[in-house]
């Protein structure tokens, strides 16, 4: 369900063709999906760089502990999920094809 920063940018733009509230709804929702997008990037980065477990100093000794950036990464991508199917919710449908045989006489 993921989409890139380019497929997000491209449905911005449907939604700035008309002024209507929903539209303004879509739009935001949007700039919050790119946001977390990004963020979601910066968290990958930092669990595969670190791993998903990392050890931490407690005294003399160490635990290992799951890494913190994982838990605000789960977290996220199902935020992110959920704006996502709520952005595709507010876009227009589109106008069902017909068949090109029923339109001849």
């Amino acid at each position: 369900m993921a989409k890139s920063k380019t497929e997000l940018k491209e449905i911005r733009k449907l939604f700035e063709a008309e002024d209507t509230s929903k539209n303004k709804l879509g739009l935001s929702l949007v700039d919050k999906a790119i946001f977390m997008e990004e963020t979601l990037g910066k968290l990958q980065a930092k669990i595969e760089e670190n791993g998903v477990v990392t050890e931490m100093c407690q005294g003399t000794y160490t635990i290992e502990r799951e890494n913190p950036a994982l838990k605000s990464y789960t977290s996220l991508i199902k935020n992110y999920n959920s704006i996502i199917k709520q952005i595709y919710d507010l876009l227009p449908s589109e106008e069902p094809k017909t068949d090109e045989f029923e339109d001849f006489e």
